[in-house]
């Protein structure tokens, strides 16, 4: 989970999720032109630490490798801390709904 939070906290890999997230299975080039301040080395090492953490998975076809998001990681993030949070608060609601509703 460490490199899920570290490969999450850079702004550029981020927008390569992003991009992906709108449009699976993207090639290193199509990934360089939404970050023409990097260079093609510099795409590919936040690829590499993105799919070190599991985010993205690549396929090798042909002469081309096609990069896909994988949101299980996320999604685990999610689950185990967010969905914590959210447990108490909702039992705060239903109680606060229950002590409204109850007669004098």
């Amino acid at each position: 989970m460490e490199l899920v939070f570290k490969a999450l906290a850079d702004g550029q890999r981020r927008a390569l999720l992003d991009a992906l997230r709108e449009r699976n299975g993207q090639t290193l080039l199509e990934l360089c032109e939404l970050l023409p301040d990097l260079t093609r080395q510099g795409v590919t090492k936040h690829l590499r630490i993105l799919e070190d953490a599991g985010l993205v998975v690549t396929v090798k076809r042909g002469r081309n490798k096609y990069h896909y998001l994988n949101p299980v990681p996320i999604n685990e993030i999610a689950e185990r801390w967010i969905g914590n949070y959210e447990r108490d608060k909702l039992r705060a609601l239903s109680a606060l709904k229950a002590a409204l509703e109850e007669k004098p």
